[in-house]
């Protein structure tokens, strides 16, 4: 194997890595908001996520702030991944989306990350990689109408905010790491992010009901160090070894993973149209990576 060739599969095994850590986002956010106000868990987990940012780059003996000419950088990763994706992803629920409905229509990120990839990174994937691409956003899109009656719903538009917002997030953070280390560029984005996120979930923490529940807590710690922190570590580094596109096509595996822990974890159950909506975007995602930039 050619030494691009061994540096894509790593950077795809990393990738990998993300999508399993993202994968218990949704399920974890459900159990969250059974003791928490869906405003607090959406900007309390980046404020607990920025304070663990900030005591680990003070560890490190790090600057605490990027450099001032990447501000505007880290303003697209922290509007995207810091307050769009979690915002609009819990208000979905709190509107009555189900976990499992919440995977499928997120799971059009890759495609939406590949997008921005090509206008923000200049990847130019070859044709076979966007036909798989788009084989997977319509097989995933046409499960999600059937699953909804064949319309859409506010719920499905805040989830459609939610995909675009990380893709930009995903993008712009993956572009960064080419040069500095994944861990302080989602570091940087939540520190930035402190002084809106901090006094924000005080406010919030005083004025909402809270119901110390085990389940709420574990999920509250969950999107608050996981999903917000640790799983951006491989994320972001495999985006950067593996190519925007092509990597993160590896978040196709996303939905599958989301509801088979909602099946787990929340008793939700699916019929034989999720089982075939799973396995084509399985063959989906072996068709991308298959596929060089």
């Amino acid at each position: 194997m050619s030494r691009a060739g061994a540096q894509a599969r790593r950077g795809t095994l990393l990738a990998l890595l993300g999508v399993l850590a993202f994968s218990g986002s949704v399920p974890a956010t459900v159990f969250a908001m059974r003791g928490f106000d869906p405003w607090l868990v959406a900007v309390g987990r980046a404020a607990v996520a920025g304070l663990v940012a900030l005591a680990c780059l003070r560890l490190a003996r790090l600057p605490l702030l990027p450099p001032r000419a990447q501000w505007p950088a880290y303003a697209l990763i922290s509007g995207g991944v810091v307050f769009g994706f979690p915002v609009f992803s819990s208000l979905a629920l709190h509107l009555g989306a189900s976990a499992s409905h919440a995977a499928v229509v997120i799971g059009l990120l890759p495609a939406a990350t590949a997008v921005c990839a090509v206008l923000r990174a200049g990847e130019r994937p070859r044709p076979l990689f966007w036909a798989a691409c788009t084989a997977g956003a319509v097989s995933i899109t046409v499960f999600t109408l059937a699953q909804g009656g064949g319309g859409a719903t506010w719920a499905d538009l805040l989830l459609v905010g939610a995909l675009l917002s990380a893709a930009v997030g995903y993008t712009e953070g993956a572009r960064l790491t080419q040069a500095t280390p994944g861990w302080r560029v989602i570091s940087y984005a939540l520190v930035i992010s402190l002084p809106v996120t901090l006094p924000v979930s005080a406010v919030l923490a005083a004025t909402t009901e809270i119901t110390p529940r085990w389940d709420a807590i574990a999920g509250f710690v969950y999107v608050a160090l996981i999903s917000m922190f640790l799983g951006f570590l491989p994320w972001y580094a495999g985006l950067a070894l593996g190519g925007i596109a092509r990597a993160g096509q590896t978040q196709l595996l996303q939905p599958l993973l989301t509801l088979v822990w909602a099946w787990l974890l929340l008793g939700e159950r699916y019929g034989w149209a999720t089982v075939a909506g799973a396995l084509a975007v399985l063959v989906c995602v072996a068709v991308t990576q298959r596929s060089r930039t």
